[in-house]
């Protein structure tokens, strides 16, 4: 092994100590977490501020617990139960979230860009304005969530499940959505910008005033969704199904439509006219 290469791994081991000796005497004056914390039971407990840098919380019962403002930095929290847990404004940064229960969490504003969080539990969770730029969502669970605002560029939330989520505003710029289910979700005025919506169920979704430009809608289902005022701009229409869905004042110029699109009987031949048959 190189000198470099040696010195590198020393200062990960430096830095990794410091963040354990960090997390210790945070710990001070709290006999109550002194000892092991690896499936100790935290449930409904005053945390707030804590530093548990660094720390095995593996199976944790964290579930109601109080983590505002806690340094999770690094921790280990695989297989813990943090549903209905608050973690508004809880540093995050590397924690380990492996097969964790965040439903109906509090997660307010957290930053999880670029995150592992594939299968995971966020069911009802509250993420208002979290950032989950390029996060790994796929077959996550995130019926009825709160993710008004989040910044979702380039997230991959194939096969999701996101029905009755609140998305308002929220950016899916580049996003990943194939075969997601989002049926009775709310996506008023959220942007949807060439984001991959293949096979997507968006059966009765509000779409209103939506930005669906250069979206792909292959094969999705649309039927009864409301999409007053969104622009559908170049969007790729073929095969979905949009029976009985609200096109009112929505912009579809440029959109293209094959045989096997089902449109409303409402659209208007103008409207009709400004799309292109493949």
């Amino acid at each position: 092994m190189s000198t470099h290469n040696r010195l590198r791994q020393l200062m990960i081991r430096v830095a990794h100590l410091e963040r354990r000796a960090s997390s210790l005497r945070g710990l001070y004056g709290r006999p109550d977490l002194i000892g092991g914390l690896e499936g100790r039971d935290l449930s409904g407990r005053d945390l707030k501020g804590m530093n548990f840098s660094d720390s095995n919380l593996k199976g944790a019962n964290l579930t109601a617990a109080h983590l505002e403002g806690a340094n999770l930095e690094w921790a280990d929290l695989t297989g813990s139960n943090l549903s209905e847990a608050h973690l508004e404004g809880a540093n995050l940064e590397w924690a380990d979230l492996k097969g964790a229960n965040l439903s109906e969490a509090h997660l307010e504003g957290a930053n999880l860009s670029g995150r592992d969080l594939k299968g995971m539990n966020l069911s009802k969770a509250n993420l208002t304005g979290v950032n989950l730029k390029e996060a790994d969502l796929k077959g996550a669970n995130l019926e009825g969530a709160i993710l008004e605002g989040a910044n979702l560029f380039r997230t991959n939330l194939e096969g999701a499940f996101l029905q009755g989520a609140s998305l308002r505003a929220a950016r899916f710029i580049q996003a990943n959505l194939e075969g997601a289910n989002l049926e009775g979700a709310d996506l008023k005025g959220a942007s949807l910008k060439a984001a991959r919506l293949i096979q997507a169920n968006l059966e009765g979704a509000i779409l209103e005033g939506a930005d669906l430009k250069g979206a792909n809608l292959e094969g999705a289902h649309l039927k009864g969704a409301n999409l007053y005022l969104a622009d559908l701009m170049g969007a790729n229409l073929e095969g979905a199904n949009l029976e009985g869905a609200n096109l009112m004042a929505a912009n579809l110029k440029g959109a293209t439509y094959d045989d096997s699109t089902r449109l409303p009987s409402t659209l208007s031949p103008s409207k009709l006219a400004s799309m292109y048959k493949v």
